[in-house]
Parts: structure tokens; C-alpha cells; sequence
């Protein structure tokens, strides 16, 4: 009875899916060809392939998302999928084929040269949709500002003296302004209803978003972020989105990675050279940590918003959130006066702070497994 394990290969776009398969050794692997993306084939080509317990299949990750991922576990069939941008690619390779991604994956898979993702569960992906979708309008509404205040700009419109703009004031002022001209006048009133479209989307977002944080499954996790200075509903829940499980980080520094907030390296014999940060990972997570950060400027004080935030939760974690204001508040003015540039002492403060996320998100999940 042959008992080999089987590297399966798969590149998936929107209708096909091929697939190759490299056996356990040094053998060529083998091209078996296109398949439907389909439930029924899908099935059937599982069970051409053999026993489900001598299959690995791999596949990188992509538009299509996860329901291949899952299909496949609920098959029992061992899946990883792979991050696209660590796929080690050969200089001078310029010719590009599904058969020839699919052969490259399961060779590469078969030699342990492939860096598998974490897969989100789906309570996780549809709470980081609803927080990206909000991310992409709260953009949109920026660019529906700056049409606005720019066409306002090139007409010689401005806001009257003492009145900021987007304030209440503001806005009185804006459905009172006239135009001579009829193509200004209509083009204005697009620009507004854009903006105004904009911001309905995004109190119906936030709205889901604050119930998620209150009755969700997240809802635990969420709460117990908003303890710390700087981290608010909408940035809470974000991290927790974009994170899923802390404990699959064994260490704060690998989390810091995680985020591209530790410093690029270049080694060589004695000489050891740090530069700027990585930037890789998530870079959404990075953004969030750094928009955070500047809260650690002022005196550690617990009141207002914070204060009502940290009613009810754990005194551990209070622990940990206090501890985090008197340690980044003191290492932010110590970085300055060491004659660090603000925004630079800010990305040092954001990867400590992403060691106190960690910390609380670890301190929640291990209570929880209790």
C-alpha cells in the first residue's frame, strides 16, 4: 500500500482552478490539469487524488478568498494558504501560466519554501469587512471634502472669519451659498450631495460597528482594547478584525513584526546596521498603532472617554493599560530629548504599544481557554 504524502499544487482565478501534484521525494511534479471552480469538482478531484490523509494542499491567497480553504477542511484534507508576496520567484522568469504557478507551488510547498497565512474564521472576516468597508468610505468622504473645498477655492469662496470649517457654522454657510452661473451652481450641489451621501454610509457603518463592540462575538476583546489611551471604538475594533487571535504570536516582538514596526537590519562580519522600519505585514494595523500613538504625548490621566471605557473591566488589564500610559508617555520625551524627530519617536511609541495590545489580547484569549 502506498503511503506517500501528496503536495497539491492549485492556482485559483474566478471559474478554473489548476492543479499539480509533486509526491513525497525528488520526482518531477506532475500537471493534472484544469478543473471547474465548483463544489462537485472540487470533490471529484479529491477523490481521484487518493486518501484525503496522504493529501497537503496549498494554494495562494487572493480575490477568492477563503471558501476553497474551508471546503477543503471540511474534507479533512490539510490546506495552507499562501502569502502571494513571500512565493520565491527565479531571476530572469518571465513566463507566467496557471499550469506553471500550479507546478511551482507544489514544488516549492513539497520543499517547505512556502509561507502559509493565517486564516481568518468567519465571524473574524466579517467583522474586518465591515471595518474596511468603513475605512474605504471614511476615505471617499476625504475626497469628497477636498473636490469641494478645492471648487470653493478656485471660485474665490471662502468660509467666513471665525467660522472652522466642518462645523456646524460650516455647513449653514454651505446650503446658503448661491452661484451666478447655472453649471457652477449644479456642479456645487453635486460636490455636497457626494459628501453628505458619503457620511450616511458611514454613520450606518459605524453604527454596525458599535453594536459589534457591545453584543458581537468580538464584543469581550474589543471593550477590553478600548482600555487603552488612544484606542477608541472604531480603532479597537479594528485590531481585532485585522488580528483574529492574538496567541498565534508567541512573543510581543513577533507581533511588532508582524506589523513591519521593528527596524530593517543589514549585517555583515562586526558590522551591524539598523535602519528604518520594515513596513511589512499588515498595513493596517501599522496605521492604527501610529494614528494611537500620539495619545501618548500628554500626562498619563484616566478621565473623560477613558474613564468611561474602563468601567467594568478587569483590574489585570487596567494593570496593563496604566502601565502603558507612565512607560510611552516618559520613552516618547526621552526619545525627543535624545534629539528624535517627533514623528520618528512616534513609530518607536507605536511598537511598544503594539506589545501592550498584545499583552491584553493575550491576557483575554488564556482567561477565556481557562
Amino acid at each position: 500500500m502506498n503511503n506517500t504524502t501528496k503536495y497539491v499544487g492549485l492556482d485559483v482565478s474566478k471559474e478554473k482552478i489548476a492543479v499539480a501534484v509533486a509526491d513525497e521525494g525528488r520526482s518531477k511534479p506532475r500537471y493534472i490539469g484544469m478543473i471547474s471552480y465548483t463544489v462537485e469538482a472540487i470533490r471529484k478531484l479529491i477523490k481521484k487524488l487518493g486518501d484525503p490523509e496522504q493529501l497537503r494542499v496549498c494554494y495562494e491567497a487572493g480575490p477568492t478568498g477563503y471558501g476553497l480553504y474551508r471546503l477543503l477542511k471540511s474534507m479533512d484534507i490539510e490546506c495552507e494558504v499562501i502569502a502571494p508576496s513571500l512565493v520565491p520567484n527565479k531571476p530572469g522568469n518571465r513566463v507566467k501560466t496557471d499550469k506553471r504557478d500550479a507546478l511551482n507551488l507544489a514544488s516549492l510547498y513539497r520543499a517547505g519554501e512556502l509561507t502559509p497565512i493565517y486564516v481568518p474564521t468567519e465571524d473574524d472576516e466579517a467583522l474586518r469587512d465591515l471595518v474596511r468597508a468603513r475605512e474605504a468610505i471614511k476615505e471617499d468622504e476625504q475626497r469628497s471634502k477636498h473636490r469641494l473645498t478645492k471648487f470653493l477655492l478656485r471660485n474665490e469662496i471662502r468660509e467666513p472669519e471665525g467660522v472652522k470649517r466642518w462645523s456646524a457654522r460650516y455647513w449653514d454657510w454651505l446650503d446658503r451659498l448661491t452661484f451666478k452661473r447655472s453649471a457652477s451652481k449644479v456642479t456645487f450641489r453635486e460636490y455636497l450631495q457626494q459628501l453628505k451621501e458619503h457620511q450616511q454610509r458611514l454613520k450606518v457603518l459605524e453604527q454596525e460597528i458599535e453594536e459589534q463592540s457591545k453584543d458581537g462575538v468580538h464584543a469581550p476583546m474589543i471593550q477590553a482594547l478600548m482600555t487603552l489611551r488612544g484606542v477608541a471604538l472604531i480603532t479597537a475594533t479594528s485590531l481585532v478584525a485585522e488580528i483574529g487571535s492574538f496567541t498565534r504570536f508567541p512573543t510581543a516582538q513577533h507581533f511588532m513584526a508582524y506589523n513591519g514596526l521593528v527596524p530593517s537590519e543589514s549585517s555583515s562580519g562586526l558590522s551591524r546596521k539598523l535602519g528604518n522600519i520594515t513596513k511589512t505585514g499588515n498595513q493596517h494595523i501599522r496605521k492604527l498603532l501610529v494614528e494611537s500613538a500620539w495619545g501618548y504625548r500628554y500626562q498619563p490621566a484616566v478621565k473623560r472617554g477613558l474613564e468611561k471605557r474602563q468601567k467594568g473591566q478587569p483590574t489585570d488589564i487596567l494593570a496593563i493599560s496604566w502601565k502603558a500610559q507612565t512607560r510611552l508617555h516618559k520613552r516618547f520625551y526621552q526619545l525627543v530629548a535624545r534629539g528624535k524627530e517627533k514623528p520618528k519617536a512616534i513609530t518607536a511609541i507605536a511598537r511598544e504599544l503594539a506589545g501592550f495590545i498584545w499583552a491584553i489580547g493575550t491576557e483575554l484569549e488564556k482567561a477565556a481557554m481557562k
